[in-house]
């Protein structure tokens, strides 16, 4: 489900006026997470540290209105719920694209989301997710502890999707850290709505 919003009325409206007009309008930060607790919880209950991680920041990411926008020609759709299109890493060094749907639920997100993992680490090629515009773009790269990273895109393709990647963990003072970049369509947030969606993100990880 989904409703339009009222851009005539909206508090934003000469920023996504702006911003839409840009060829390349999306804008990213880099943090880094501190995912100690997270990983000691995904460790204690024996389940995925990637699903969970990767729950928390859906969770998160559907609590921060802006995360739901999503353009679509003129119009501005606020979307119920957001799912996720991660990238799922092969043995044989590729990758493809899968689709979990958002819950509430973690074991049922769970559930589904290693079905469809198994499926993608079975097939080659890269299954594009079918699901449309709301999903957020995830990626994993944890070979690398990132202090930057970009995207390929096709800018005559219209995209408002966020899109956010995970790097490699490393261990600093008894501390397990994580870096995250996210990058976002400008038209339709700014610095202080990432800046939410992070905070809520550690907050989650850190199991509050």
């Amino acid at each position: 489900m989904k409703q339009l919003l009222d851009i005539a009325n909206w508090e934003r409206k000469d920023q996504y006026q702006f911003f839409k007009q840009f060829d390349e309008p999306f804008f990213g930060v880099t943090v880094q997470v501190d995912v100690t607790k997270a990983y000691e919880s995904a460790k204690e209950q024996h389940i995925s540290f990637f699903l969970y991680y990767l729950y928390q920041s859906l969770v998160a990411a559907n609590e921060v209105e802006s995360f739901r926008y999503r353009i679509k020609g003129e119009e501005i759709w606020i979307f119920d719920e957001i799912h996720a299109s991660p990238t799922i890493n092969r043995p044989n060094g590729t990758f493809g694209f899968a689709y979990f749907d958002y819950t509430t639920n973690f074991q049922q997100f769970q559930a589904q989301a290693q079905e469809e993992i198994n499926k993608v680490q079975n097939t080659t090629g890269l299954i594009p997710a079918l699901s449309g515009e709301n999903v957020i773009h995830y990626s994993s790269v944890p070979w690398i502890n990132f202090t930057g990273i970009s995207h390929a895109r096709a800018y005559s393709f219209p995209d408002s999707c966020p899109k956010i990647s995970f790097g490699k963990m490393t261990e600093e003072n008894g501390r397990r850290l994580m870096p995250m970049s996210v990058h976002v369509h400008h038209a339709l947030m700014d610095g202080f709505h990432v800046a939410q969606y992070i905070d809520r993100f550690q907050e989650l990880l850190n199991g509050k």
